[in-house]
């Protein structure tokens, strides 16, 4: 198995996963839905195309949470464009100063590609919503052999300078990672309703996936490039 990584990183990011109607929340971490629907939009592959989706949402996914940002509520109001009148006023949340690294597991041709497409994109990604944008170029790496857990776990920390600086002279926490149990795997683990199924606009369907939390030291600090500094078109349908 090959492992692509990608580091998530913006001004605010929102990873819905179970948002509706007027008070759209954000999880604490990627969302696989959104992260394959970011990669098939870098593909220019269409909503509807189920035999090109199918093999992105078999892959296996983690993601390790190396700023988590800070969470923050903004209100919306907004006007119906014929009418006129008002619409219900709507919460929305996002994180701020976040960055992550995203891993997805699997076929290594299928990997090569979605590499390619992330660095010369079909259509510009973002980080949950539209109004998130990246804030540096997404890919981090290609791996051709490897497991999620072995590439989040030896990933260089891609935490904002600033953020790095907070921990000189003392030893960092580790990092969480939240990764897709394998097909073997037994033990604790939590559940999230982000497993894509259909993207298509009109019918819009996701399954359960498996969650498994753990932590792992922080890697050597190498120094984020330059291009990462400094840190100041498909939507996830819950956001």
């Amino acid at each position: 198995m090959s492992v692509l990584l990608l580091r998530l990183a913006g001004p605010l990011q929102s990873w819905g996963a179970s948002s509706r109607f007027a008070r759209r929340t954000t999880e604490s971490a990627p969302t696989k839905s959104a992260v394959i629907g970011l990669l098939a939009a870098a593909a220019g592959i269409d909503r509807s195309d189920n035999t090109r989706l199918a093999p992105l949402a078999a892959l296996r996914f983690g993601v390790r949470i190396d700023q988590p940002g800070t969470l923050i509520r903004d209100f919306h109001t907004a006007h119906h464009q014929v009418t006129g009148k008002a619409m219900p006023l709507s919460e929305r949340y996002y994180l701020a100063d976040a960055v992550f690294v995203a891993a997805l597991e699997g076929d290594h041709t299928l990997l090569t590609q979605l590499h390619a497409a992330v660095r010369a994109p079909v259509y510009p990604p973002f980080l949950g919503r539209r109004s998130c944008p990246p804030a540096a170029p997404l890919d981090l790496s290609l791996h051709a052999a490897g497991r999620v857990e072995e590439a989040l776990a030896q990933a260089p920390w891609q935490a904002s300078a600033w953020h790095r600086n907070r921990y000189r002279g003392r030893t960092p926490e580790d990092l969480i990672v939240l990764r897709e149990a394998a097909a073997d795997e037994h033990g604790t683990a939590s559940t999230l309703h982000d497993q894509p199924v259909s993207f298509a606009s009109a019918h819009r369907r996701h399954a359960w996936r498996t969650v498994v939390t753990t932590t792992v030291p922080v890697p050597g600090r190498a120094a984020v490039p330059a291009q990462h500094e400094p840190f100041d078109a498909w939507e996830d349908e819950s956001a």
